[in-house]
Order: C-alpha cells, then sequence, then structure tokens
C-alpha cells in the first residue's frame, strides 16, 4: 500500500474500497455471464453473438483486474472468494436458463445500463475526492457504454431479421 496515494484520498478510505468491492464483485459476476452465455447461446446470429459475448467477457475479466490493483493500492483486499461476489453484487447475476438470444442480449443490455449506473455514481462520489479512482471509473465506464451500444445493435440486428422472415 502506498501512503501517500492512500493520503491524496479526500473521502474514508474503507468507504471507497466498500463500493470498489462492489463494483468488482459484478465485474466477475458479468464476465461469467457472459462467458458461460456465450457456450449457450442458440439461435439466429448465434455465430456473432457468440464473438460479442466472448469479447464482452474478457473485458469484464480485465475491468475485475483493474478494480483489483485500485483496492489493492488502497491497501483494501478484494472479495476473497466467489461465493461472496453475491454478498456485494450491485447488479446481480442473470443465469441463461433460457440460451435463446433474444433472452440472452436482454439479460446482458440490462447489466451493462446497471454497470453505467456504478461506474458514473463512482465518478461522481470521486470527482473531487480521488482522481486516481475517477479516472478508473471513467476508462471502464467508456467500455460499459460501447457494450451496450455493441450488444443493442446485436438485438437490432436480430430483430431485423426475425421479423423479415
Amino acid at each position: 500500500m502506498g501512503t501517500k496515494g492512500r493520503a491524496i484520498v479526500g473521502m474514508d478510505v474503507d468507504e471507497l474500497i466498500g463500493l470498489l468491492n462492489r463494483a468488482y464483485a459484478d465485474e466477475w459476476l458479468a464476465h461469467y455471464q457472459y462467458w458461460l452465455g456465450a457456450k449457450l447461446v442458440k439461435g439466429p446470429m448465434k455465430d456473432n453473438a457468440i464473438t460479442e459475448l466472448m469479447e464482452h467477457a474478457a473485458d469484464e475479466l480485465r475491468h475485475a483486474d483493474m478494480v483489483a490493483e485500485r483496492i489493492i493500492q488502497l491497501g483494501g483486499d478484494p472479495v476473497l472468494t466467489p461465493k461472496d461476489w453475491y454478498e456485494h453484487t450491485n447488479c446481480g447475476y442473470d443465469s441463461p436458463e433460457d440460451p435463446y438470444i433474444r433472452v440472452l442480449l436482454e439479460q446482458n443490455i440490462k447489466g451493462e445500463q446497471c454497470a453505467i449506473e456504478v461506474y458514473q455514481a463512482l465518478m461522481q462520489t470521486t470527482r473531487d475526492a480521488d482522481p486516481v479512482t475517477y479516472e478508473l471509473a471513467l476508462q471502464i465506464l467508456n467500455d460499459e457504454v460501447e457494450h451496450e451500444e455493441d450488444l443493442q445493435s446485436l438485438l437490432e440486428d436480430l430483430d431485423l431479421m426475425v421479423s423479415r422472415k
């Protein structure tokens, strides 16, 4: 833990670590939701969906790594056991019980919209209090906005394809 890096945080560091751990749990659950959905997806445009879901799964894993690094920089520990992700999550987890592409896309759009809200709130909380975490949240928010757009575009393409049959 860097003492000066922790000292420049103008808010309760333990509170910030708690917020980051909630985001960390979200990222791991999102990674798994995307990864498993890519394995199970069925329906038209399945191959396009698999590609997109796997890319997003990789991004969510990268986000989890980024958030974990920040938690550790602040002197905290990331959530240590997967079973505790459910206790800390903001956005939850939608299991892909119905593997139809439309259902999976809608579930993941919902997750991205929640993530956008989480990182927007984290940015508001840290804007004047912690420029390092603010920048981290901004980087991840950019990805989450892009993910939502990607998934909504796929859903629009699916709707066009199905309506023309």
